[in-house]
């Protein structure tokens, strides 16, 4: 099943249920409001959004119209919480190399993971408002899953069935503010803004066989300006699964329906594969040359995040944002 949220006048948007090849799609408001209202009572409202999405992909459901992913807002507007992992290694490697440090070995089976700002995100199509070129802006493509209620110290595999949907990530990051902030030794604020969503969020049996292991078996498609930058596969060297990094958050603290959690920067060794964001192509310059060529984004820039199943079609359908100035 596919779900996405139109904006209206309202801050949570409009439930739509989107069709398999995200032609069309239909409010559901008899169903459920909004995409939180649903996840709030999952196993009541399912079984009619899939009917509906049955319709809907067989092209019988009543008032139907084509999917304009121009009217999405992030699938959910803002969340009761939005926690990011880094279960890529690769990324972590890099980073810490560049700067002449090795990687703890507790990385390796302890996962790393931020408390980002889940109150006001971005839709997918939206700008980037940036207020200063010299604080560095990035963007990053994730994967991250949405869940159901998860109680106080769940374990891995009831973490795995609570995941609901899955959708993409633009990650934005505020570079050149990170350090200053990390030096203080209480994390990121500042350094990360409004984060962006795919238009769509789907259920996992959606991917067929790319869902397997708790992770998204298939590449990311970042293009940059253009061009493609980045295609690394999301699944082959994700340190972490999804279930456990969810199992990670709930081993102090109970997650309601609505929880996102993100996979971090997805990265592969292979350099042959490009990369999810410009500072890790800023590290492999600074490892093989000794500093950094590539510069961050500008007022201008485009970013295009996606994700293609077996035959070419979107999964998700795409982020596209453009740098803007602001103030």
């Amino acid at each position: 099943m596919k779900l996405a949220t139109y904006q209206n006048h309202t801050r949570d948007g409009q439930l739509m249920v989107v069709s398999h090849d995200l032609s069309r799609a239909v409010a559901v408001p008899h169903i459920a409001a909004t995409m939180q209202a649903a996840l709030d009572d999952w196993s009541n409202v399912e079984p009619a959004l899939q009917d509906t999405y049955r319709a809907l992909s067989r092209g019988d459901a009543p008032h139907a119209e084509a999917f304009d992913p121009s009217r999405c807002h992030s699938p959910l507007p803002r969340a009761y919480q939005w926690a990011d992992g880094s279960a890529y290694l690769n990324h972590v490697e890099l980073v810490r190399k560049a700067r002449g440090a090795t990687v703890p070995e507790s990385f390796y089976h302890d996962p790393l993971m931020y408390q980002g700002g889940s109150d006001n995100f971005l839709p997918p199509c939206a700008p980037i408002p940036l207020r200063d070129e010299a604080w560095g802006l990035d963007f990053e493509g994730e994967v991250a899953v949405i869940t159901g209620d998860v109680a106080l110290g769940t374990g891995v595999e009831e973490c795995g069935r609570a995941i609901r949907l899955l959708m993409l990530v633009n990650d934005v990051t505020l570079r050149n503010l990170i350090p200053s902030e990390l030096a203080k030794g209480f994390g990121f604020f500042q350094s990360k803004p409004a984060t962006a969503f795919s238009p769509v969020a789907v259920t996992p049996d959606e991917l067929g066989d790319a869902w397997h292991g708790g992770k998204v078996h298939l590449p990311l498609l970042v293009d940059y300006n253009g061009r493609r930058y980045g295609e690394p596969d999301a699944g082959v060297e994700m340190q972490f699964s999804f279930p456990e990094l969810v199992a990670h958050v709930a081993k102090t603290r109970a997650l309601c329906a609505g929880s996102i959690v993100g996979s971090g920067t997805v990265s592969n060794h292979d350099r042959r594969v490009g990369s999810c964001c410009l500072a890790e192509q800023r590290m492999i310059e600074i490892i093989d040359g000794g500093e950094a060529r590539t510069p961050f984004m500008k007022v201008g820039d485009t970013v295009r995040i996606e994700m293609h199943d077996a035959g070419g079609a979107s999964v998700f359908g795409a982020i596209e944002q453009t740098v803007v100035a602001h103030g």
